[in-house]
């Protein structure tokens, strides 16, 4: 089948090679296509344009991976609303005979949970405007597909770490990653099993579930994972916050910190444990079941961050 990735960063880019691994063609939109392997065919396009490239006439799967340019309100709502809304009216007006569009989310959809259990069944409670405009696009995508018999998916991804994805290895080489005085429950995944998550929802013989959790089989505590990671480079374990400070977390797509992130955003990770027992539930495995397989193979060099 032909595959169209609309926006190929480091994880649609991983994504496109396991689909052309596979035996697909792969077709990826993106501002610098030349920056592509060569086995995807790229395609110069800004999905904040109206004016998107033709759709192959024999695409049957589209995956919608896209960043914002910085993380403010404006920038999130030009990428996850108007780009995905360009997109679809793309392919609503090509004619291609896609069966499926996977919208890449995250669980910053649901905010801070009080380190409680979330699944799909979970009302999504934004706590800030990230998850809230990221919601907004879920929705853009299920309305305008309803009824054109195009499936449409919502993978929503906990924080994606790997090649190049360093930052808490960062913190603790560095000496600055504090343990939170209180607990913090963080959900990850690794970007090798996100984009592998990616190609199964697209290619799998039954019709996907409207939405995913991609996260990985364990939350961890966020001081469990940075004395896991001092020990893994053979530094003192980091030193414990104080009573009453701000706790640090990792968030999909955001910094490392758990309080307020840029422009007064509440952190998008929140404190909550991801269950991804409905992923698992249609056959797919991780290579990486939690955090410790993960970042062994970041500290040990394993892959490389696509342009």
């Amino acid at each position: 089948m032909t595959v169209l990735l609309a926006g190929c960063g480091d994880l649609g880019t991983e994504a496109g090679l396991r689909f052309a691994a596979a035996g697909h063609r792969v077709v990826g939109w993106r501002r610098s296509p030349e920056k592509l392997p060569a086995a995807i065919e790229g395609v110069a396009a800004d999905l904040g344009s109206a004016e998107l490239p033709p759709i192959p006439a024999d695409t049957t799967a589209v995956v919608v991976a896209i960043a914002a340019d910085s993380p403010t309100e404006e920038a999130y709502r030009a990428a996850y609303v108007d780009g995905l809304s360009n997109v679809l009216d793309a392919v609503l007006a090509s004619g291609a005979s896609v069966r499926r569009v996977l919208f890449v989310s995250s669980t910053a959809v649901y905010g801070d949970a009080g380190g409680g259990w979330i699944d799909e069944r979970t009302t999504p409670e934004p706590g800030g405007f990230s998850g809230r405009i990221i919601r907004e696009a879920e929705e853009l995508l299920h309305s305008r597909l309803r009824g054109t018999g195009i499936t449409p998916v919502v993978l929503r991804l906990g924080g994606i770490y790997g090649p190049g994805r360093t930052r808490l290895i960062d913190q603790v080489r560095s000496g600055t990653a504090v343990i939170p005085a209180a607990s913090r429950f963080t959900n990850r995944i690794h970007r090798d099993d996100a984009a592998a998550a990616i190609v199964h929802l697209c290619t799998m013989g039954t019709v996907p579930a409207p939405v995913y959790l991609g996260v990985d089989n364990e939350p961890a505590e966020l001081g469990d994972v940075l004395d896991f990671l001092a020990t893994e480079l053979g530094l003192p374990r980091p030193p414990s916050e104080s009573a009453g400070a701000v706790a640090g977390g990792e968030a999909a797509g955001a910094s490392a910190s758990g309080g307020k992130a840029a422009g007064g955003e509440p952190s998008r990770g929140g404190n909550k444990r991801a269950s991804n027992g409905l992923l698992r539930s249609t056959g797919f495995d991780f290579q990486y079941p939690s955090f410790r397989e993960g970042y062994r193979a970041v500290l040990a060099g394993v892959g490389a961050r696509h342009p």
